[in-house]
């Protein structure tokens, strides 16, 4: 068994994945004890699930179109008694799983989120990372990469199936809740920084999350699970 597992969804990722694993590698690198890494392989055509393996990743395969449910799937699979999710297209800081480890030792956390940098810059993505980051300081929320430990994971019973978009700030406002009632925070590791993808900006153009504005409804009917026209186009058919 190992100390922390760190789980990445994967829906057709062998471009980005040998990258974000390498940069796990070597965060754990810099810790004294066990992680493993599990790559839960959805839907996938291309050869992320072999790419997985030959890393030495354990390789789960759920072919649900919900990305809660694959994140649930990859957390079953796991044996850490700490849990870090990130995404596939994502660079872990070298730094990223000794703060982890650090802050849940005190006992004081109840787990958190991390701040992020963009791959490359731009106005418009400044812009949106702007807002971004606003709503974050808002909120409390912490986003790009989430852990907690598996037994608090297990007591707010993981990510809501239920949901098509957005499962990953409702965890986290259900873990901070939880952490409230035994004393304990949840924060977001600035320390330690993701650094995310701009691969959405680049097939939908820099300024294209402003576009949304104009289509309001396809959001929110993704968010209800009414219609996934938003949610299809933007999360579970892309790739890139």
């Amino acid at each position: 068994m190992s100390r922390i597992s760190v789980v990445i969804p994967a829906h057709n990722e062998q471009r980005y994945l040998p990258a974000c694993i390498d940069s796990i590698k070597r965060a754990a690198g810099s810790i004294h004890c066990g992680v493993e890494i599990v790559v839960v392989a959805s839907r996938c055509t291309d050869a992320t699930a072999e790419v997985a393996a030959a890393s030495g990743a354990i390789v789960v395969r759920d072919d649900s179109r919900n990305i809660a449910t694959v994140r649930n799937a990859g957390i079953r699979a796991s044996t850490g008694e700490i849990v870090v999710t990130i995404d596939a297209d994502s660079l872990m800081h070298h730094d990223a799983l000794g703060e982890v480890e650090r802050h849940l030792a005190t006992g004081r956390y109840v787990g958190g989120g991390a701040s992020f940098v963009p791959e490359r810059r731009s106005i418009g993505i400044d812009t949106t990372i702007a807002m971004v980051r606003l709503s974050m300081l808002i909120t409390g929320l912490g986003g790009a990469m989430y852990w907690f430990r598996r037994n608090d994971f297990d007591a707010i019973g993981g990510f809501d199936e239920r949901l098509t978009i957005a499962e990953d700030l409702d965890f986290a406002r259900r873990l901070r809740e939880f952490g409230r009632r035994s004393g304990r925070r949840f924060i977001t590791l600035r320390s330690a920084p993701v650094v995310t993808s701009c691969r959405k900006f680049d097939r939908f153009g820099d300024w294209h999350v402003f576009g949304m504005i104009r289509h309001p409804g396809e959001v929110r009917a993704s968010m209800r699970g009414t219609d996934t026209v938003f949610a299809d186009r933007y999360f579970y058919d892309f790739s890139g």
